[in-house]
Protein backbone atom coordinates (compact mmCIF):
# COMPACT_ATOMS: atom_id res chain seq x y z
CA UNK A 1 0.00 0.00 0.00
CA UNK A 2 1.59 3.36 -0.93
CA UNK A 3 0.92 6.10 1.26
CA UNK A 4 1.13 9.95 0.33
CA UNK A 5 0.64 13.18 1.93
CA UNK A 6 -2.29 13.87 0.54
CA UNK A 7 -4.26 10.74 1.37
CA UNK A 8 -6.98 11.20 2.66
CA UNK A 9 -6.63 8.65 5.39
CA UNK A 10 -2.99 9.80 6.55
CA UNK A 11 -1.94 13.08 6.47
CA UNK A 12 -3.25 16.11 4.49
CA UNK A 13 -6.05 16.34 1.97
CA UNK A 14 -5.81 16.74 -1.88
CA UNK A 15 -6.22 20.89 -2.38
CA UNK A 16 -4.85 21.37 1.51
CA UNK A 17 -1.45 22.70 0.35
CA UNK A 18 -2.16 25.94 -1.56
CA UNK A 19 0.86 26.88 -2.83
CA UNK A 20 4.73 27.83 -2.24
CA UNK A 21 5.00 30.54 0.56
CA UNK A 22 8.34 31.25 0.44
CA UNK A 23 12.02 29.94 -0.14
CA UNK A 24 15.08 30.75 1.45
CA UNK A 25 18.84 30.36 0.25
CA UNK A 26 21.73 30.96 2.06
CA UNK A 27 24.25 33.40 0.93
CA UNK A 28 27.77 34.12 1.36
CA UNK A 29 27.70 37.38 0.44
CA UNK A 30 24.81 39.10 0.86
CA UNK A 31 25.84 43.03 -1.14
CA UNK A 32 26.33 41.01 -4.05
CA UNK A 33 23.26 38.78 -3.73
CA UNK A 34 21.45 41.51 -3.86
CA UNK A 35 22.60 43.16 -6.39
CA UNK A 36 21.91 39.79 -8.10
CA UNK A 37 18.16 39.37 -7.50
CA UNK A 38 17.64 42.85 -7.61
CA UNK A 39 19.48 44.74 -10.43
CA UNK A 40 19.97 41.69 -12.54
CA UNK A 41 16.76 39.28 -12.37
CA UNK A 42 14.68 42.81 -11.14
CA UNK A 43 13.16 41.01 -8.11
CA UNK A 44 11.36 43.80 -5.81
CA UNK A 45 13.52 43.84 -2.35
CA UNK A 46 10.89 43.83 0.36
CA UNK A 47 11.39 47.24 2.73
CA UNK A 48 9.73 48.59 5.75
CA UNK A 49 6.25 47.51 6.59
CA UNK A 50 6.67 44.63 3.91
CA UNK A 51 9.22 42.98 5.22
CA UNK A 52 7.04 40.10 7.39
CA UNK A 53 7.67 41.14 11.41
CA UNK A 54 8.98 38.07 12.57
CA UNK A 55 12.47 39.27 10.10
CA UNK A 56 12.34 42.64 10.52
CA UNK A 57 15.39 42.24 13.44
CA UNK A 58 17.05 39.75 11.38
CA UNK A 59 16.47 42.14 8.64
CA UNK A 60 17.54 45.53 10.43
CA UNK A 61 21.41 43.33 11.29
CA UNK A 62 21.90 42.33 7.98
CA UNK A 63 21.41 38.67 8.64
CA UNK A 64 18.46 38.12 6.27
CA UNK A 65 17.17 40.14 2.82
CA UNK A 66 13.59 39.65 0.88
CA UNK A 67 12.53 39.59 -2.20
CA UNK A 68 9.03 39.01 -3.74
CA UNK A 69 8.54 38.08 -7.27
CA UNK A 70 6.17 38.97 -9.69
CA UNK A 71 3.98 36.06 -8.79
CA UNK A 72 4.34 37.28 -4.81
CA UNK A 73 6.48 34.35 -3.59
CA UNK A 74 8.99 35.68 -0.90
CA UNK A 75 12.64 34.90 -1.79
CA UNK A 76 14.68 34.88 2.06
CA UNK A 77 17.92 35.06 1.53
CA UNK A 78 19.97 34.51 5.07
CA UNK A 79 23.75 35.73 5.08
CA UNK A 80 26.19 32.75 5.93
CA UNK A 81 29.70 34.17 5.47
CA UNK A 82 31.40 30.91 5.79
CA UNK A 83 28.97 29.25 3.52
CA UNK A 84 31.02 27.34 1.14
CA UNK A 85 29.91 24.72 -1.24
CA UNK A 86 31.72 21.13 -0.96
CA UNK A 87 32.65 21.43 -4.41
CA UNK A 88 34.35 24.35 -5.73
CA UNK A 89 33.48 23.31 -9.05
CA UNK A 90 29.57 25.02 -9.52
CA UNK A 91 28.49 22.03 -11.32
CA UNK A 92 28.58 19.87 -8.50
CA UNK A 93 25.10 19.66 -7.11
CA UNK A 94 25.91 20.38 -3.34
CA UNK A 95 22.06 20.45 -2.41
CA UNK A 96 19.02 18.59 -2.27
CA UNK A 97 17.79 21.22 -4.38
CA UNK A 98 18.43 21.26 -8.12
CA UNK A 99 16.81 24.67 -9.06
CA UNK A 100 14.95 27.68 -9.00
CA UNK A 101 13.11 28.32 -12.43
CA UNK A 102 11.61 32.32 -13.07
CA UNK A 103 9.00 32.09 -15.82
CA UNK A 104 9.05 34.96 -18.23
CA UNK A 105 7.29 35.92 -21.51
CA UNK A 106 8.86 34.74 -24.33
CA UNK A 107 8.45 37.57 -25.89
CA UNK A 108 11.11 38.82 -23.48
CA UNK A 109 13.06 35.70 -23.21
CA UNK A 110 16.06 36.59 -25.45
CA UNK A 111 16.23 39.88 -23.94
CA UNK A 112 17.02 37.80 -20.59
CA UNK A 113 19.62 36.36 -22.18
CA UNK A 114 21.15 39.27 -23.14
CA UNK A 115 21.30 40.75 -19.38
CA UNK A 116 22.91 37.81 -18.04
CA UNK A 117 25.65 38.43 -20.75
CA UNK A 118 26.09 41.56 -20.19
CA UNK A 119 26.39 41.27 -16.66
CA UNK A 120 28.90 37.94 -16.87
CA UNK A 121 26.52 35.87 -14.68
CA UNK A 122 27.94 31.96 -15.10
CA UNK A 123 26.07 30.74 -17.92
CA UNK A 124 25.78 26.60 -16.97
CA UNK A 125 23.57 25.91 -20.22
CA UNK A 126 21.59 27.06 -22.90
CA UNK A 127 19.50 28.83 -24.08
CA UNK A 128 17.68 25.27 -24.93
CA UNK A 129 14.46 24.61 -26.99
CA UNK A 130 12.40 21.92 -25.70
CA UNK A 131 8.56 21.22 -26.91
CA UNK A 132 8.03 23.17 -23.22
CA UNK A 133 9.50 25.89 -23.90
CA UNK A 134 12.74 27.75 -23.81
CA UNK A 135 15.49 28.11 -21.40
CA UNK A 136 18.78 29.18 -20.14
CA UNK A 137 20.33 27.91 -16.96
CA UNK A 138 22.58 30.15 -14.78
CA UNK A 139 24.32 30.53 -11.27
CA UNK A 140 23.81 32.72 -8.34
CA UNK A 141 26.91 34.70 -7.11
CA UNK A 142 26.41 31.50 -4.71
CA UNK A 143 26.63 28.70 -7.33
CA UNK A 144 22.92 27.93 -7.02
CA UNK A 145 21.67 27.00 -9.86
CA UNK A 146 18.83 28.99 -11.74
CA UNK A 147 16.71 28.87 -14.72
CA UNK A 148 14.56 31.75 -16.65
CA UNK A 149 12.05 29.59 -18.62
CA UNK A 150 9.45 30.86 -21.18
CA UNK A 151 6.63 28.74 -22.92
CA UNK A 152 6.60 28.01 -26.76
CA UNK A 153 5.43 30.71 -28.89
Amino acid sequence: MTVSLFSETIGLKDGYLRSVHHIALNVKNMDASRYFYSQILGLHELTGEEIPTTLKQLVEQGKVTNFATPDGIILDLFWEPELSPPDLDPQQQFTRANHLAFDIDPNLFDQAVEVLKNQNVMIDHGPVTRPTGRGIYFYDPDGFLLEIRCDPI
